[in-house]
């Protein structure tokens, strides 16, 4: 696709740069691949995060709460 130009404009880049460049394409491919992995699958990690204030709050009281602070 633009592997040509990506290319050329790396090559002018002083070899500091360059090290840059590598390191964000490792984080792009590390993020990527991180949400590859989670596509079509649900997490419920949080399920039960906020069960400590379950007697203070109604689901629907904390839904209205977010909607304030948004």
């Amino acid at each position: 696709m633009h592997e040509k130009e990506i290319e050329e404009k790396i090559q002018k880049l002083p070899e500091d740069l360059r090290r840059e460049v590598l390191d964000y394409v490792d984080f792009l491919l590390s993020k990527y691949r991180g949400k590859e992995n989670l596509r079509g699958k649900f997490r419920f990690d949080w399920e039960g995060g906020l069960s400590e204030i379950r007697e203070e709050f109604t689901s629907g009281e904390l839904q209205h709460k977010a909607l304030e602070w948004r």
